[in-house]
């Protein structure tokens, strides 16, 4: 008798068998139970998550000799060959050889004819997502009102590229990747009916192999056993595999503990001499860095490290060295690293660069901790003479050579040097008013005469009465600013109704004010204008040609 794999050797015979689906489990029990049983599914999702193995156990639920029942027994001819693949009224369909119009019209004329014994006739259509338009086409008048002897199963990977015209008279049902500890768990089971001794560094290795699909964690476990024997340890398992461990991708996160740009180029170089993929490697890499960064926040408990708990105490470990900002720094280039490198034509080259400037990023600081360090001192007013420079007679030809500062200097004094509360007759609004006079902007200069100039952490603020508010946000004034203080700074118009002048007008006779008034209500404009807006009312009336 010829060997037959352990991923085929241990499918799922029921629905108790079956792991990490439990919606479709719950959801297909009761229909078969309530008799509610649909003509059409559809079963979608990953591969190797149980989608052909869930619609061969529909079919032996469907015509077990004891159902329609959840629960088929096993042993009646129509449930042994519907798990050997052979039974007569049970069609497995292959849409990756068989996805033109013909074949469709076959089955088409297949489903008018009653099941030769069964109760159902079960078609099972793999990979669906391959049948041509035309041949969908073909199906869907079947599909939707079928022979109440057939049911139809379509499997697929890719559900958006079945027909919405297909889709919607089928039940859908979305097979999820299964978790990591039920994969585990799994295999451990078949190890134990084996015979075969693996620890759990081993078997992690394999279940991550799958990514969530046990029939792959299932095929490397095969591998595994045939190298190997019936014993399994985590190295030799890496080796076969090619998987990178926690020990190699380590080195990586020593030399950025220890700033070690050489060691960086030492690691490439072994990479290169023992043959191994730079782009996997660098795969492997961020996921170390994103499980490095999840150890970090959630610590040792955590289910969203797919490893073996001895592996989540070392991960760790190992990110306690490090700051939460910079694993997701170094997550971040490692991610955009293994772009770069699926179109390189020197991926070598791209990786020691891409080494080493994780290792310039670990030497970076957080601006909050320089802000964080600095001295509560009072901040330096905005003067006039800030921005005047020194007079040449009192430069020297050779100045001394100086210590360059460091950066953390250079944000220290930028930032004690920045003004933060000059009061409402600053300098600067002098200046700024006589730039805007000079370039003659009258209506400018008329704004910011009325409002209040303040500045804030670097932040210029316009605090003005409603009429003054749109002029306040002109270019002019922001061009005349960043001419006044020779930077470039943000702007921001606040608006406040409880500024009527910073400067008192001139005393004025009542009858003036009067006068005044009934000239600017005569105006044609505002006039028209109050005819417009029946409900408005002037609330003052300023005369600007008379003011300073």
């Amino acid at each position: 008798m010829s060997y037959q794999v352990i991923a085929r050797k241990y499918r799922p015979r029921d629905f108790d068998e079956l792991i990490g689906q439990e919606h479709v489990k719950t959801t297909l029990d009761n229909a078969i139970t309530q008799r509610r049983i649909a003509h059409g599914y559809i079963f979608a999702g990953q591969r190797g998550t149980g989608k052909t193995t869930v619609a061969r156990i529909m079919a032996r639920c469907l015509n077990c000799v004891e159902g329609p029942t959840a629960n088929p027994c096993g042993k009646c001819s129509s449930c042994i060959e519907a798990l050997q693949g052979n039974a007569i009224d049970v069609i497995e369909i292959d849409a990756a050889s068989n996805r033109g119009i013909n074949e469709m019209r076959e089955l088409r004329e297949n489903v008018r004819f009653r099941p030769s014994r069964d109760r159902y006739k079960v078609f099972i259509i793999d990979e669906a997502h391959q049948i041509t338009t035309e041949a969908f086409n073909a199906l869907l008048k079947t599909l939707e009102e079928p022979p109440e002897w057939a049911v139809f199963i379509l499997c697929t990977t890719e559900s958006h590229k079945i027909p919405v015209t297909i889709a919607s008279r089928c039940q859908q049902f979305s097979f999820r990747s299964v978790e990591f500890g039920e994969v585990m768990e799994r295999m451990k089971f078949i190890c134990s009916e084996e015979g075969i001794t693996a620890d759990d560094d081993a078997l992690a290795v394999l279940a991550q192999t799958g990514e969530g699909s046990v029939r792959d964690s299932l095929s490397a476990l095969d591998q595994a056993i045939a190298c190997c024997g019936n014993t399994l340890h985590a190295n030799e398992v890496r080796q076969l595999l090619g998987i990178f461990g926690i020990d190699s991708l380590g080195e990586v996160s020593l030399a950025l503990e220890k700033q070690d740009s050489a060691r960086m180029l030492e690691i490439v170089m072994e990479l290169e001499r023992s043959g191994q993929s730079l782009q996997h490697f660098c795969r492997e890499l961020s996921r170390y860095f994103r499980n490095l960064l999840v150890a970090k926040l959630t610590g040792v408990n955590t289910r969203l490290i797919a490893a073996s708990p001895t592996e989540i105490k070392r991960l760790a470990e190992i990110a306690s060295k490090f700051s939460e900002l910079d694993l997701t720094r170094y997550l971040q280039l490692t991610l955009n690293l293994f772009r770069d490198l699926q179109h390189s034509l020197q991926p070598r080259l791209h990786l020691e660069l891409g080494l080493i400037r994780m290792v310039h990023a670990g030497k970076l600081t957080a601006i909050e901790e320089v802000l964080a360090s600095l001295p509560q001192s009072r901040p330096v007013a905005l003067s006039a003479s800030a921005a005047v420079p020194k007079e040449r007679s009192n430069l020297k030809l050779n100045p001394e050579p100086k210590a360059q500062p460091k950066v953390a200097e250079l944000i220290v004094a930028a930032v004690v040097a920045t003004p933060q509360e000059p009061s409402v007759d600053s300098p600067l609004k002098d200046r700024l008013l006589a730039l805007l006079n000079e370039q003659k902007k009258k209506f400018s200069a008329d704004a910011v005469q009325h409002a209040k100039v303040e500045e804030s952490s670097g932040v210029i603020k316009f605090l003005a009465p409603r009429e003054f508010v749109r002029p306040l946000q002109s270019r002019d004034i922001a061009a005349a600013l960043n001419s006044v203080l020779g930077r470039m700074v943000r702007v921001e118009v606040v608006q406040d109704d409880s500024i009527v002048e910073v400067k008192a007008p001139a005393p004025k006779a009542a009858e003036e004010d009067e006068v005044t008034r009934e000239r600017a209500l005569a105006n044609p404009e505002v006039q028209r204008y109050r005819e417009i807006f029946k409900d408005s009312t002037v609330r003052s009336v300023r005369d600007l040609s008379s003011q300073e």
